[in-house]
């Protein structure tokens, strides 16, 4: 695996100011504040999430009881390793490899991908028959590397790359 950005890393801004995603990303960013000091998600921000990820299958995040979505989220944002953070987070009724990266993108310290076809497809990687936690941790630091260098955000970089594909990808 060798990610490969198939744009110039100049163009990471203009590509992202005409990101348009068929939802706003506005709730979840609204939700931030509360969930940093809380320390964990609750039932109705998972479901949130999950609908903003994946409409179709959202309705299986509600099975997760309130306390449990509290469990394995706080446990998800503060332990320190990486495998256990992602890995944990599907363990939740719901949530699945690509919804987990939406979870730490938004909800955790530090800067997380999210793991998308379109994403991938802009750093010339085709979607895994199944994800692993060494796939998710190369893509990790690819990002982490890429958004570095160009002086951009996570979230920058990641509607860049999503826009990206959606202008240039045949699907």
């Amino acid at each position: 695996m060798t990610p490969s950005l198939r744009f110039k890393k100049h163009e990471i801004i203009r590509i992202a100011e005409s990101y348009e995603y068929p939802l706003s990303d506005k709730r979840l960013m609204d939700l931030k504040a509360a969930v940093d000091q809380r320390g964990h998600l609750t039932k109705d921000e998972l479901a949130t999430i999950t609908y903003w990820k994946a409409p179709r299958s959202s309705g299986h995040a509600r099975k997760n009881s309130e306390d449990y979505v509290a469990e394995i989220t706080r446990f998800a944002f503060h332990t320190n390793c990486e495998r256990a953070r992602i890995e944990t987070l599907t363990a939740l009724d719901g949530v699945s490899w690509p919804t987990a990266s939406v979870i730490l993108h938004f909800f955790h310290q530090d800067p997380y991908p999210i793991l998308d076809y379109r994403a991938l497809w802009s750093v010339s990687l085709e979607v895994p028959a199944k994800y692993r936690f060494d796939f998710w941790w190369s893509y990790v630091e690819f990002c982490r590397t890429l958004a570095s260098s160009a002086e951009v955000d996570m979230r920058t970089l990641d509607r860049a790359l999503w826009q990206y594909s959606k202008e240039n990808q045949r699907t």
